[in-house]
Order: structure tokens, then C-alpha cells, then sequence
């Protein structure tokens, strides 16, 4: 292959924009296609692509006709399954937005045939990218804080913005929040801990958002707080504490991972790495900086950017994914299980939720 990347953007709302942006930023790079069925959003994203990029309506159009060596999957979360399986039968590089469905039975389905599939296929799990976490996973992987026993993630925030035709309103198409917004901690979770999850415990709400809202008579059902606490099958145990009426924060994530010789928190978008050592005693903190052209290209602290290289270095050398269909298999299990617990009130046990569903691996 060329070392220029032909790119082609299936799903062109806010995330399909970002990754535009930012393959605008990655040498190499080239958008040469985009596909929405929506309109005013193919008006849009005709303001910010070349000329030259060709415009389909339907992303099977796209894929029969466009000049592409690779996609990105940017539609709606209820999508991806069906978006995909065209994409299964060519040899087409693949970046699938995150969640990678919206249940775990799809999810099992999707990875399964991704284990198959020719091209390079990765999940967009950014926050992996973003330097304060990378750094604070370094740091837990170099053994910093000795051996890890808790990992704390708060998301304190601003509630989901509005998308077309209102589809992030309702747990049919999202998967329910813990699946839609917080797959992107679960994902960490795991990674963080090397271990794959037994139990999950979740207590949550929809307290403040959207509850004055309608859409065709209903009312949207997305929770909008909660806490999760995942069990590692190491030993290692996780919270997730999750606010989306909490704009009134200084930093947006936090990070915090103990072990039995120290702590590394991180911040976001503070930037900053905060490494702590208990014998002797001692605290440094680092503060990262990336390029302001990267952090202007979206809103997920240019982690999207270093995604994408990483996603174009696997294409060129012929690596296997850095985020694989597993990882996002396992990331859409654990939000089901916190929805399924938050609804039930009680543990949910991960072997008895994926029972009969968990992928084949390549």
C-alpha cells in the first residue's frame, strides 16, 4: 500500500467532523469520501472537506464506488452492526466508533467476524490516547505504585448534546449510558488492571436531564448519574463515578490508580500526572502539553489524533490492532452488565451475562 491512507467517513455528525479534523492533522492521511443519509449533515460537512471528496447519501455506495483504502464507522451506536456487515466482505481497513454495538450479543457477532476479516479493524476507545492516561498507564505498567489494587475514574460533566433526529435520547439506540458514555472507562478498566471483569455493581439514575424534554411523545430514558464498582478476576477493584450535570468542575476526568507502594492520579483537562511514592514519601506532578492545532481538533484532549496514527501505523506495518473487536466486546459487556445492575439493584456476574457469547479471538 501507498503511504497515503484514503479515508472514507461513514456517518458524518459530531464524531465523524472530529475524525475528519484531525486525519486533516495525520501525514498521510487523505478523506476522499464521506456518506450520511441526513441531509443538512452532509450540508455541514461539505463546509469542511475538499471539493474533491465525494458524497453519498448511503455508506453502501460509498464502499461499491468511492476511492478508499480505509473507513471510519461514525454513525449512531444502532447502526454499527448493520454498517458493518457490507464492510466484512471487502478488504477495507476499519475504525469503528465507539460502543462497538449496543449489545452483547451484536458485539460477540461483530467481533467474531472481525477476528476474519483482511483489513486492520480497531475500535475508537481515544480516551487510551489521551497523554495524561497514557502516561498514567505507563507509569502503573513500569511499576510505579507497585503492585495495583484500586483504580478510581470520575467523569464529572455536561449532559449529552443533542444529534440528529434525537437518537442519543433513548437506551434502544444508545445502549443506555454505561454503554454509550462510559464504555470508554470500562475499556481502561480492563486495560489498566490486565484482567478481564467477573462482577459489576451499579447504582444509578436519571435525575436532572432531559426529564422536561418529549420526542414523539416520549421521554427520553438515559441515565444521567451513577456509581460502578467492577470486580477483576486479579483481584483488582474499580469505581467509575459518573455525573452528567456537573459542568461547574475544573477538570472533567480524574484518574486515580492505587498501589501498595503508591498513587498516580491524572487530570483532564488540567493535563497534569501526579505521581506519588508512600516509602520514601514523595509527590511529583507533571504537566503534559500537545499542540494547540490537535486540541482545537476535537473534543477529546487530542486523543483522536494520536489514534488515528497509531490506527495508519497498524495499516502500514501490518500490526494487529491496538484496540481490538475483543477489547470492544468486553467494554459493551461491562456497560450492559452496569445497565442490567442498575436496573436490577443487584451484582451482576459477568459469566452469566456473556454466557454462549464470548468471541472467537484471531
Amino acid at each position: 500500500m501507498a503511504d497515503t491512507i484514503r479515508y472514507g467517513i461513514i456517518g458524518t455528525g459530531m464524531m465523524g467532523h472530529e475524525h475528519i479534523r484531525n486525519l486533516d492533522l495525520v501525514d498521510g492521511a487523505c478523506v476522499t469520501a464521506f456518506a450520511d443519509p441526513s441531509p443538512s449533515s452532509r450540508w455541514w460537512t461539505r463546509q469542511i472537506v475538499a471539493d474533491s471528496v465525494e458524497e453519498y447519501a448511503d455508506y453502501r455506495t460509498l464502499l461499491e464506488k468511492a476511492p478508499v483504502d480505509a473507513v471510519v464507522v461514525a454513525s449512531p451506536n444502532h447502526t454499527h452492526a448493520e454498517v458493518l456487515d457490507p464492510i466484512f466482505e471487502t478488504d477495507l481497513h476499519v475504525l469503528v466508533e465507539k460502543p462497538l454495538c449496543t449489545t452483547v450479543e451484536a458485539a460477540k457477532r461483530v467481533a467474531d467476524r472481525a477476528a476474519a476479516h483482511r483489513g486492520v479493524f480497531w475500535v475508537g476507545m481515544e480516551y487510551r490516547y489521551m497523554a495524561p492516561i497514557a502516561r498514567l498507564i505507563e507509569e502503573v505498567r513500569g511499576g510505579a505504585i507497585g503492585s495495583l489494587k484500586m483504580l478510581a475514574i470520575r467523569e464529572h460533566r455536561f449532559p449529552f448534546l443533542p444529534k440528529v433526529d434525537d437518537w442519543n435520547r433513548f437506551s434502544r439506540n444508545t445502549g443506555g449510558t454505561f454503554v454509550e458514555k462510559c464504555c470508554h472507562f470500562f475499556d481502561l478498566m480492563r486495560l489498566i488492571a490486565q484482567a478481564d471483569p467477573v462482577r459489576v455493581y451499579a447504582s444509578a439514575g436519571q435525575d436532572v436531564n432531559h426529564l422536561d424534554e418529549s420526542y414523539g411523545g416520549e421521554t427520553p430514558d438515559i441515565r444521567d448519574n451513577g456509581y460502578v464498582v467492577v470486580d477483576f478476576e486479579n483481584g483488582v477493584r474499580a469505581l467509575l463515578d459518573l455525573c452528567m450535570f456537573a459542568e461547574a468542575t475544573r477538570n472533567e476526568q480524574e484518574i486515580a490508580a492505587t498501589g501498595d507502594a503508591g498513587k498516580i492520579e491524572c487530570f483532564i483537562p488540567e493535563s497534569t500526572v501526579v505521581v506519588g511514592k508512600r516509602n520514601p514519601r514523595s509527590i511529583e506532578t507533571h504537566t503534559l502539553s500537545l499542540d494547540a492545532d490537535v486540541l482545537a481538533a476535537g473534543a477529546h484532549h487530542g486523543s483522536t489524533f494520536l489514534a488515528h496514527g497509531a490506527f495508519r501505523r497498524a495499516i502500514l506495518e501490518s500490526t494487529p490492532a491496538a484496540v481490538s473487536a475483543l477489547d470492544g466486546f468486553w467494554a459493551v459487556a461491562m456497560g450492559v452488565a452496569a445497565e442490567t445492575s442498575a436496573t436490577l439493584g443487584r451484582p451482576v456476574e459477568l459469566r452469566d451475562l456473556i454466557e454462549g457469547n464470548v468471541p472467537s479471538t484471531r
